[in-house]
């Protein structure tokens, strides 16, 4: 009797496996060639676990990072990369906006810390210290650890390293020129619009792009802080006072754990333990996420930390990054932004968003200030002008959607364009609403979608007005349209990508698998945009 071999066994992907569908059918396929060539039938197909074995290694950089999503919480991202290279788990690390604070995208920033060509780990300013201690957990992992951060009292904006202009190591001068107020009397909200001139700085930007700004620390909050820490203003710190670190150099916003550490250290008893605690990330009090740098000397009266060895614990004053709401064939040598002024209060203390309120008040019309355009990362207005675009920007998330409707007008451009808008009252929250009237009126805007949280009984969102308004969204998505949604990452953004799922699934006959689908293909053929934060 002659033994013949069995036939071999094709791998194949299975639908859970962290690919795209099309990535999926592109690898089946590619198997299929490679090992059933000379098989005309009768093929095995492996397990998944088997399949997966056989994965070339570079299929780790092609792994759809489903951690990938801003709307994740940490511990769900790092589950989804269990069993990746380091370099893939401290991508799920960070933040997932994409935001360009660090310099970098999530993806580039990890794979230069893996590859030690950066040392900081603390430059995710989304991320916060959830984030970097995460990174700091998976930095044992490397050979030469990367260090925590770099001293902050070399991090201001001054001395440039990088000799092409205009980037965040080397920022340009630009001319703050002025704001108004989008509000009506009455709101809850202090949102402004925010003129710069461009002009000598050498920056050009397109629609899409966002602008960095190197904001200054309220001097009030300075002031307290130098008096928490019995410090005289001039006391030298490099080349440089204690005064000018504290306004320009270091962030006052998130005490870092370094700080409780140095703390611990110059503390006794109970008070020793309870910094202890919090430089481990515990809240023996519960009040740790209230805390700023000036609560946490409060928090431990009579302290008198070294001036030098303070500063060397905070973190450096990183840029602030706002969408760009102006457009550049519309307006050239201006910029304009869309910046909600943070302010509130705690424990009888006024907390101040550190650029927004720089932004909203302390800045005079006429003052130089360092600058810089983050370029966009597949955030744009598509190629093809005559193609429709879709925009969801409730709040200042409507910033980037006004720069595209006024470069579509400046163009001409041919596409229909359709925004949905929402904030809390008609009356006094809504944006820009003389321009929009002037665009619908003139046709650039075709449609305007509105939301009104407080208005009513209930409340409205903007996911609301796309399940109302499906059956016409599906019709712009049969023609091609695109896609983009800009605001809030956590919440919203979420609920608007359920609500496209629910519009597929209503009114294009899907399943619900086949809507998630529908979303994730619209994502991977560059439809469906987002800007969040």
């Amino acid at each position: 009797m002659t033994l013949q071999s069995p036939p071999p066994m094709v791998p194949f992907l299975p639908e859970n496996a962290p690919f795209s569908p099309e990535q999926r059918a592109w690898l089946n396929g590619f198997f299929a060639g490679v090992f059933s060539a000379d098989v005309p039938g009768g093929a095995t197909a492996l397990s998944p676990a088997e399949g997966a074995a056989l994965m070339p290694a570079a299929a780790e950089e092609d792994d759809g990072a489903p951690w990938h999503d801003a709307s994740l919480a940490l511990d769900e991202r790092m589950k989804l990369a269990e069993g990746r290279p380091v370099a893939r788990r401290m991508m799920a690390a960070m933040a997932q906006q994409d935001c360009g604070q660090c310099g970098y995208i999530c993806e580039s920033y990890s794979k230069a810390i893996a590859a030690g060509t950066e040392t900081k780990l603390n430059l995710c300013a989304p991320g916060g210290k959830e984030t970097l201690r995460m990174l700091k957990a998976l930095a044992t992992e490397l050979d030469g650890a990367p260090v925590a951060a770099a001293p902050a009292a070399e991090a201001a904006p001054v001395a440039p390293v990088a000799t092409t202009p205009g980037t965040r190591e080397n920022p340009a001068d630009v001319t703050f020129l002025g704001r108004w107020r989008l509000n009506g009397e009455g709101s809850e909200k202090e949102t402004w619009h925010i003129d710069f001139d461009l002009e000598g700085s050498g920056l050009d930007y397109k629609v899409g792009d966002s602008f960095g700004l190197f904001p200054v620390n309220d001097p009030g909050l300075v002031a307290d802080v130098l008096a928490a820490l019995h410090a005289p203003a001039d006391f030298p710190i490099g080349e440089r006072t204690l005064e000018e670190v504290l306004t320009n150099g270091v962030c006052l916003k998130s005490p870092p754990d370094t700080l409780f550490t140095l703390i611990s250290y110059i503390t006794g008893g109970a008070r020793k333990e309870t910094a202890k605690a919090l430089a481990n990330g515990g809240d023996p009090d519960g009040d740790a996420t209230h805390l700023d740098v000036l609560a946490a000397l409060e928090k431990f009266p009579g302290i008198r930390p070294d001036p030098e060895a303070f500063v060397e614990c905070l973190e450096p004053l990183q840029p602030r990054l706002y969408s760009i709401s102006s457009s550049p064939v519309a307006t050239p040598g201006k910029l304009s932004l869309t910046v909600d002024a943070v302010r509130y209060d705690h424990a009888g203390r006024a907390r101040l968003g550190v650029c927004s309120t720089y932004l909203g008040g302390r800045v005079a019309p006429g003052t130089r200030m360092k600058a810089y355009v983050q370029k966009a990362h597949g955030f744009g207005l598509p190629e093809d002008a005559e193609r429709p675009v879709i925009m969801v920007g409730p709040g200042t998330g409507i910033a980037p959607f006004r720069a595209f409707l006024h470069e579509r007008s400046a163009t001409k451009a041919p596409g229909r364009n359709w925004l949905f808008f929402g904030h809390q009252r008609s009356a006094t929250d809504f944006f820009y609403a003389e321009e929009l009237s002037g665009m619908q009126a003139s046709g650039v805007l075709s449609r305007l979608d509105t939301a009104w949280s407080r208005d009513g009984a209930e409340k409205v969102y903007v996911q609301d007005r796309i399940r109302a308004a499906g059956a016409e969204l599906w019709a712009w998505f049969e023609q091609g349209a695109h896609f983009y949604v800009c605001g809030d990452a956590k919440r919203m953004a979420k609920d608007v990508e359920n609500a496209i799922a629910d519009v597929a699934a209503a009114h294009g006959g899907r399943d619900a698998e086949g809507a998630k689908r529908f979303v994730a293909e619209l994502k991977a053929n560059g439809r469906y945009q987002a800007d969040v934060y």
